[in-house]
């Protein structure tokens, strides 16, 4: 992705306990800025000034438009924020209006799983791939799909909900991310790949559990939307080298051969990608429009 050398975008990642920003400038990413979100805060408006003066410090007149990954549901045609995971307060927030009216710039907001999709599409893995699934696995599993080189266009920013997929007794979510770690071998993730790193049995016997139920979540993706690739993301991700091969074990079962032959599953490395992701919002939407346009005429 390059912009010309008088424009400029800004993406913001929203979490559970902080938001982050950062600016984009030609093809490169400046600094990231953090600040904490107010804790048990149950006014809407507190989140919002948090954003307001994340964005606030990377703005400028060069600025051509800002995207906002969210960690819950989006109505990307209205800005509307309908649920957010971890933030109780947040229910119909015009968070896109709001924004627009405070920095006269276009405004886009999107699921953060897509986001991590989009900024694999235009930064990492899978620049050179129009057809892939993008899988965050952290304290929760999302997941984000490319088609024919787009975030794909659902009703209700909803796709990719791999992770709410009922699997054995609960979802896969449940199995596919840190909970599971939390859940069945009462540790956080962090601690079991520290502890994985050096030998211990108990770790390696965890991960090696997780890779499984991966794989067997990794063969719904597929069966689901056939993707030629997915990209895995996400603080699991960084331990992958413990489960990768159960996880292979596990999809080598999968009931159609012929559609494994091309098929990856690769990890992200690239920093920041939620933010880049959330930049990329503007670039993919005018791409999009781009492409309506061109239809419309023919």
């Amino acid at each position: 992705m390059v912009l010309s050398n008088n424009g400029a975008l800004i993406g913001v990642d929203l979490g559970g306990t902080k938001v982050a920003a950062g600016r984009i400038d030609g093809a490169e990413l400046g600094e990231v800025v953090y600040k904490l979100i107010p804790a048990n805060s149950n006014d809407p408006r507190d989140i919002i000034n948090v954003i307001i003066e994340v964005i606030d410090k990377l703005f400028d007149e060069q600025v051509l438009g800002i995207g906002i990954g969210i960690p819950g549901l989006v109505d990307r045609d209205e800005g509307v924020v309908n649920d957010v995971q971890n933030i109780p307060s947040w229910k119909e927030v015009h968070l896109g209006n709001i924004l627009e009216t405070h920095f006269k710039v276009p405004v886009y907001l999107d699921n953060d799983a897509n986001c991590f999709a989009l900024g694999e599409s235009r930064f990492g893995k899978g620049k050179n791939e129009d057809d892939f699934v993008g899988l965050t696995l952290g304290t929760g599993m999302g997941g984000g799909i490319i088609k024919s080189g787009f975030l794909i266009s659902d009703a209700h920013c909803g796709s990719g909900e791999f992770g709410n997929i009922p699997y054995l007794d609960s979802i896969y979510e449940d199995y596919c991310s840190g909970k599971f770690f939390i859940a069945k071998y009462g540790f956080k993730g962090e601690e079991l790949t520290e502890a994985a790193f050096r030998g211990d049995k108990l770790a390696l016997k965890a991960f090696e559990e997780f890779g499984m139920h991966l794989g067997n979540a990794i063969k719904t993706i597929k069966l689901a939307v056939d993707p030629r690739k997915v990209i895995v993301g996400g603080s699991v991700a960084q331990a992958s080298k413990f489960f990768v091969d159960s996880m292979w074990k596990s999809i080598s079962d999968f009931p159609f051969p012929r559609a494994m032959r091309d098929f990856e599953v690769i990890f992200s490395d690239v920093k920041n990608i939620a933010v880049l992701g959330a930049a990329s919002l503007y670039l993919d939407r005018k791409k999009q429009r781009a492409v309506e346009s061109a239809l419309s005429e023919n």
